[in-house]
């Protein structure tokens, strides 16, 4: 309901980006600068001053930055109270995952979250766990779901399920004889690893670590943004690698990894993470308490 051009350069504002802001309104960039011309126009005053490919906001940005704030909070408030009233539950979610939640756990949670509310739009991005943490950080999505501790305090981060690691090697592997793998054995063996900033390669890090193995010892010969791509790699007799037991449904049926279970355990949290204070639309509740039950109910029984 807000003004176009005021919601625009917001976005503009809060993110200090032309280019990101019309990535996250899903516009082009001379889009968002004519929204943004315009609202200058109507003040008769440039709101953000750009130099060397950086912009900041002015003065008069920096107030008209304020007021929006406000009004996109009250507006909030406004379509919330009315929501509650009538018992309507719909608007538009914006979600974050790193790339095993979006790939493994979240389509047939929010197909059934949408055939329960189906006037809910969800719109999800998919990063690694550093990029949805950032995009939580800078109000790009509403709600996050990653795969690793989340660091920021002033964040709220709710665990909603627990995940088991196993190492995968190729079929036939001489390591497939032994009932569990000590990590350490694994530095006998080329290893294939997610990239930098993958949740996944963080918790292998630090279990590596507490295992009294430099991370820097691992005979890392290939580092992969894609976990189907890691799969095939094993598969194909490249390495051997550490990956969440509930990725291989389809691997453990065809037989096509080997599946080694560590000698010490490997679990970490899936976990929701949002702003503290945001104002909450109602279908961001109801997705919440959604997403709780549904992973008491679909808890990997391992």
């Amino acid at each position: 309901m807000a003004d176009r051009r005021l919601h625009v350069f917001y976005s503009v504002a809060r993110l200090l980006s032309f280019t990101k802001a019309a990535d996250t309104l899903h516009m082009t960039q001379p889009a968002v600068t004519f929204q943004v011309r315009q609202l200058e126009e109507y003040f008769n005053t440039r709101l953000f001053d750009r130099t060397h490919n950086k912009i900041s906001l002015t003065e008069a940005g920096e107030r008209v930055y304020v007021y929006a704030e406000k009004i996109f909070h009250l507006y909030d408030e406004m379509e919330n109270s009315v929501r509650e009233l009538t018992g309507e539950i719909s608007g538009v979610l914006i979600l974050g995952a790193s790339t095993t939640v979006a790939e493994y756990m979240l389509p047939a949670l929010l197909g059934d979250f949408k055939a329960k509310y189906p006037d809910v739009n969800i719109r999800l991005k998919v990063s690694n766990t550093d990029g949805i943490v950032s995009m939580v950080e800078n109000n790009i999505i509403d709600l996050g779901v990653v795969e690793a501790p989340v660091l920021n305090k002033n964040l709220a981060v709710e665990q909603c399920r627990t995940d088991r690691l196993v190492a995968i090697a190729p079929p036939g592997h001489e390591l497939a004889k032994c009932d569990t793998v000590p990590v350490k054995a694994l530095l006998d063996y080329p290893f294939i690893c997610r990239e930098e900033g993958s949740g996944t390669r963080e918790v292998i890090n630090d279990y590596l670590r507490q295992a009294d193995v430099d991370p820097s010892q691992m005979n890392v010969i290939m580092e992969l943004g894609s976990l189907e791509a890691l799969k095939g790699a094993v598969e194909a007799g490249i390495g051997v690698s550490i990956v969440s037991r509930a990725t291989l449904a389809k691997e453990i049926k065809l037989g096509s990894v080997e599946v080694l279970e560590l000698d010490t355990p490997l679990e970490r949290p899936f976990s929701f993470v949002h702003q503290k204070h945001k104002f909450r639309q109602c279908a961001m509740d109801e997705l919440l308490e959604f997403a709780r039950n549904y992973c008491i109910d679909h808890q990997d029984p391992g």
